[in-house]
């Protein structure tokens, strides 16, 4: 390898990558695809990082996709609520008592002590906060707002898993008109390392 900086193919996953991703073998296997909102059957492990995150409790890096125009120059993608760990055990029950296609609203966190642009989302009657966006999606998720609108960013829920682990729990989904000239993960915080 003398171009360090080639691309080099590859056939299949590295195990950086590929130990992120539960073994076909495991019985809880169709389960995760089901909570990631995927039929069961063969799907391309890349799209499987993607939904998961491949999140690891050994380290902080996490996998998910950076949204591309629809053909109706839409802005879509689906995300896991963050956080639900932290709350308490009234707002967990609620969110099992959430249905697919229900509204969630956001909230700006403005006094959040870990993330000042953390966005909460919340429930509309019976009010209950149901957890957060994902930090990396934060600053684009607000960025979509100031450029199209408040009323045209529709967060709703995809999904609710309640056998799931936490991470998994509730299944998010964003869209929004694609702004003229807006490009998706182009904020410093999404610029390659090095």
């Amino acid at each position: 390898m003398t171009d360090l900086h080639a691309v080099q193919p590859a056939n299949e996953l590295f195990p950086l990558f590929s130990n992120r991703l539960m073994p076909r073998s495991r019985p809880e296997h169709r389960d995760f695809l089901v909570w990631l909102g995927l039929d069961p059957g063969d799907h391309d492990a890349l799209e499987l990082l993607g939904k998961s995150g491949g999140a690891r409790a050994t380290d902080a890096l996490q996998v998910f996709p950076c949204p591309e125009p629809t053909p109706e120059n839409t802005y879509v993608v689906e995300f896991f609520s963050h956080g639900i760990r932290h709350l308490p055990l009234s707002a967990r029950e609620r969110i099992g008592d959430l249905t697919p296609g229900e509204s969630l609203f956001l909230l700006q966190d403005l006094q959040n002590p870990n993330d000042p642009g953390a966005l909460l989302m919340r429930t509309a009657d019976p009010l209950s906060i149901v957890g957060y966006c994902p930090r990396f999606y934060s600053a684009e998720f607000s960025k979509l707002i100031a450029l199209v609108g408040l009323g045209k960013v529709k967060v709703t829920v995809a999904g609710v898993n309640p056998d799931a682990p936490l991470q998994f729990r509730l299944r998010c989904r964003l869209s929004a008109p694609w702004p003229a000239g807006f490009t998706a993960c182009s904020d410093e915080a999404f610029k390659a390392l090095g």
